[in-house]
């Protein structure tokens, strides 16, 4: 943002040196990025970031000079006068877009003589490196300078049956912008039209057949609100960039629409006589600015700052920030409501904040002692951080997504079932306006854009609250989740799911059932148990859905809840000293029939062992050649140990027996 130092010296008194003045606003936020002298005048160009759109007109920097330096702040009162005829006799403004375009205010001036601006607005203009036009055009960029709030002036003559009507573009409608250049428009732009074609790109940019020329008599001044998303969207498929883009983007104040209209109609009746009509014409609903009061504790203020400053300090810069105090102050806090400019002000230490800049952050000593707190891990943490230690070390990437998604992305994964999902209605979220139930869907996306990318078999992991219950009547949850997608075969990501269980809980004991999720391909999901409750879902997704994302590899996925992790934690690991004695090992090659689940193979092999087992592994899975329809082969090594002598070959031989007598009575298994 480029200020005048003449323009700014209008609304507050600048008796300061240049040079303090800028050092001032840089320590308060506003950032000094250079000066140039420029006819004579300071242009100062100074960094706005994004949260403080109040300060992108020479006002609202006038507002923060005024409250650093102690000085009253004046802004005009935009007074007008106005004839008999009525604005809404001769024109007429229909929104048929409010969710792009929810106010607009048009006001006419008759009569009006376009030529050249008087010096003093054009010398500001040039200042802030704008080329004059005329006293019209001028004026429009000169209040947008002013407060921050874009406007446009049309040729009142040349729209079409005098009306305006604010609609989105129709499908294959153009526009001939005033830089003579032709655009295309599509359905998801706001155009602002006459009874026939658009006439301006909504908030973007005028069009040519209603420009002002030195021919136009008569004006009609557009001051209206546009959505943020909208206008970004727009201006970045049609490469349309300009001042009034950049503010429409980060949100206007519209509390102060009439106050603009005012003031530009005050302008031209100066510069350019006229008769402005009475009464605007408002389409859309100015609603009162009724913002929630935000409590400060003056004990607070140290705690973050790490000062002293005294409540009376305090109040005053607030008030003098524009915030109103709600009741009487007492000595430990104070309650206050935000101007309409400054809508960033929410929270507690949004008002400390301020408190802090405005009172200096160069005050703040260097050598203060800042009281440290020890934090201790809650054991939502600890679960976390053992869980990535399993999982980076087993090669995965911690992913970080959005919790809005697509419709189309919501069904990529559903195993809860047809539960409908939580959502949102508002412009800046068309499109990804579901809260979803499942990481999986964001984390397929995910690894399909590294596919993209040329990065295959990306194991990726995400841990985040999933959003339940959409009925009024149901109780709204946001369960923890961890989710898992990656390119390993089903059996390997079982086993690292053993391994994060036994992470958290020696002890714990993770189990598998077969379960009917749409996403998985057939045989090939499991609903997994944590200690014999449901804790998840675990298995390969169906080529149909990825082929519909267009996944090269096949892909399996896992998501667990944290919650039943978090109530098994053992906060110090219990020692197991090591085995003394080595251990033996038998391979198992099992043909059974398909519905067998590996669940109960392993059951079966842990019960029939006998007290010299040392455990169960899965090694392998098989269908194809050589094995009958209907039927799987399962490879197993069974591991013996004893805790007092090594075995002898003939005890873990006799063990072995036992474990396939017992598979071939109770489970019908056929040794290969």
């Amino acid at each position: 943002m480029i200020v005048s130092q003449t323009w700014l010296n209008e609304y507050v008194s600048l008796d300061m040196p240049l040079g303090e003045l800028t050092d001032k606003l840089t320590m308060s936020g506003l950032n000094l990025e250079g000066v140039e002298v420029v006819d004579g005048d300071s242009a100062i160009d100074l960094e706005v970031t994004s949260n403080r759109p109040d300060c992108l007109g020479h006002i609202g920097v006038a507002r923060e000079v005024g409250v650093l330096f102690g000085q009253p702040l004046t802004i005009p009162e935009a007074d007008v006068s106005t004839g008999a005829e009525k604005t809404a006799d001769v024109t007429s403004v229909e929104i048929e877009c409010p969710d792009l375009c929810p106010q607009y205010v048009a006001r006419v001036i008759k009569g009006v003589t376009v030529g050249p601006s008087p010096e003093w607005i054009a010398s500001r203009l040039r200042t802030v490196g704008i080329t004059p036009i005329n006293n019209i055009v001028d004026i429009t960029n000169y209040v947008l300078l002013e407060c921050g709030q874009p406007l446009h002036a049309f040729d009142f003559d040349k729209l079409k049956e005098n009306r305006i009507v604010v609609r989105r573009a129709r499908e294959g409608e153009t526009i001939e912008a005033i830089d003579h250049k032709t655009y295309p428009l599509t359905t998801d732009m706001c155009v602002i039209a006459d009874a026939e074609n658009p006439v301006a790109i909504g908030g973007v940019m005028g069009g040519a057949s209603t420009e002002i020329s030195d021919r136009t008599q008569n004006v009609l001044i557009e001051v209206a609100n546009f959505a943020p998303l909208s206008i970004r969207g727009t201006a970045r498929k049609l490469s349309l960039f300009s001042d009034s883009t950049y503010r429409f983007e980060r949100g206007v104040d519209e509390q102060q629409l009439l106050w603009a209209s005012n003031r530009c109609s005050e302008l031209i009746l100066a510069t350019s006589g006229g008769i402005l009509l009475d009464e605007p014409v408002i389409a859309g609903e100015i609603p009162q600015w009724e913002p929630d009061a935000v409590i400060l504790r003056f004990d607070q203020i140290s705690r973050l700052l790490g000062i002293n400053i005294l409540p009376k300090e305090c109040v005053r810069i607030l008030t003098d920030l524009g915030m109103t105090a709600v009741g009487e102050a007492s000595d430990e806090m104070a309650a206050f409501t935000a101007p309409s400019w400054r809508r960033d002000l929410t929270r507690e230490c949004d008002l400390i904040e301020e408190i802090g800049r405005i009172h200096g952050y160069d005050r703040v000593p260097e050598d203060i002692d800042i009281p440290v707190v020890a934090i201790i891990d809650t054991p939502r943490d600890v679960v976390r951080d053992r869980i990535s230690d399993v999982l980076t070390a087993a090669g995965y990437h911690e992913a970080v997504t959005m919790s809005f998604v697509s419709r189309e992305a919501f069904d990529l994964f559903t195993p809860r079932g047809d539960a409908e999902p939580l959502s949102v209605e508002h412009s800046s979220r068309k499109h990804e306006n579901i809260l979803r139930q499942s990481l999986v869907p964001s984390l397929l996306v995910s690894r399909r854009d590294n596919e993209r990318q040329g990065t295959f078999n990306a194991r990726l992991f995400e841990i985040a609250n999933v959003y339940l219950a959409a009925k009024p009547e149901d109780p709204k949850t946001q369960p923890t989740v961890l989710s898992l997608v990656t390119g390993d075969s089903f059996a390997t990501l079982r086993g690292l799911v053993d391994a994060i269980a036994h992470a958290v809980n020696g002890s714990a004991t993770v189990t598998a059932q077969s379960v009917d999720v749409a996403q998985f391909a057939a045989g090939r999901g499991a609903e997994l148990l944590l200690n014999g409750e449901h804790w998840g879902w675990l298995g390969e997704i169906d080529r149909s859905v990825t082929d519909q994302l267009d996944l090269r590899d096949a892909v399996t996925v896992c998501e667990i809840e944290l919650a039943p992790l978090i109530a098994l934690l053992e906060r110090t690991p219990q020692y197991e000293s090591l085995p003394q004695y080595p251990s033996m090992h038998r391979d198992l090659n099992f043909v059974l029939d398909d519905s067998v689940t590996w669940q109960e193979l392993e059951r079966i092999v842990q019960i029939s062992a006998g007290p010299l087992l040392d455990g169960v592994s899965f090694v392998d899975q098989y269908r194809g050649k050589q094995i009958p329809t209907g039927k799987k082969s399962y490879v197993l090594t069974v591991a013996y140990r004893s805790p007092d002598r090594t075995l002898t070959s003939e005890e873990v031989d006799t063990a072995q027996k036992t474990v396939v007598a017992a598979c071939e009575q109770q489970l019908g298994a056929v040794q290969r």
